[in-house]
């Protein structure tokens, strides 16, 4: 099995219907749905025991108390089957129905590599935009702006060794990212695509998930990156206006200017 696609859910309502349907309508049909519940009240999981849902075999269901959304990954990480692992959470969506061929199609190109991120644009529904990803993930992308984890197909073989660490409320994909390319190695390459829909509005963008966010990005930066970088970067990202930006880009009336001046210069 090539994919396996994890979406973690508690008392998710509709949303959950959603996400699995996005991933039900691909093309590609070598792919697994393991939801993993965290234990919800409000029925939003029982269409899964009903058909079409509980007539597919690719669609696994576990329902377990879990910690947070990080937890609950985890748990989910130990049931897949696929060499590809994607986390979509409820309300996220791949983007078209040809996403994971053309994924298939990238991993094949590139003589299917067992340590390697293949990552894709991002739709973000808030703001009506594609996020063009950077083309290229050096320090300073690394730093600064990685791609969504709901646009990130990961070798399955980066999670056996080390999930992700709970210590981290926001940022505990963040910090298993760097983990893969500072510890592990790990090739990043562009699909060069949209690959997911992104909801947002989740808790690391109300004010405290900001704090919570940005007081554990200077912990991972510490952790991976010499000193002397990260002042550096940190420097750049004052002399070019982030707090700025990041309202440019998240703003509808702003967004598409932004985007296209973004992907100018990433060309």
């Amino acid at each position: 099995m090539l994919f396996s696609v994890i979406v973690t859910a508690l008392n998710a309502g509709e949303k959950l219907k959603e996400t699995v349907d996005s991933v039900r309508m691909q093309s590609f049909r070598d792919y697994e749905i393991v939801v993993q519940d965290g234990g919800s009240k409000d029925g939003s999981a029982e269409f899964l025991a009903a058909a079409p849902y509980a007539e597919d075999d690719r669609i696994r269901m576990f329902t377990e108390s879990d910690t947070g959304i990080y937890d609950g990954m985890n748990k989910a990480i130990d049931k897949i089957r696929g060499r590809y692992v994607l986390f979509l959470n409820c309300g996220d969506l791949l983007y078209d129905d040809s996403v994971l061929a053309r994924t298939a199609e990238a991993i094949a190109a590139k003589g299917t590599p067992g340590n390697a991120i293949f990552y894709g644009d991002v739709f973000e529904r808030k703001s009506g935009q594609v996020v063009p990803a950077n083309p290229k993930l050096d320090d300073f992308a690394l730093f600064r702006n990685l791609p969504c984890h709901q646009a990130c197909f990961y070798a399955a073989d980066l999670f056996s060794e080390r999930k992700y660490d709970l210590n981290y409320r926001v940022r505990a994909d963040y910090e298993h990212f760097l983990w893969c390319c500072y510890v592990k190695g790990t090739a990043t390459v562009p699909l060069g695509f949209t690959s997911a829909s992104y909801e947002g509005g989740g808790f690391s963008e109300t004010v405290r998930g900001r704090s919570i966010s940005a007081r554990e990005h200077r912990e991972i930066t510490q952790k991976y990156m010499p000193r002397g970088k990260v002042l550096t970067y940190r420097a750049l990202m004052i002399l070019t206006l982030q707090p700025l930006r990041e309202k440019l880009a998240s703003d509808r009336r702003t967004a598409q200017v932004y985007d296209k001046i973004k992907k100018l210069m990433y060309k």
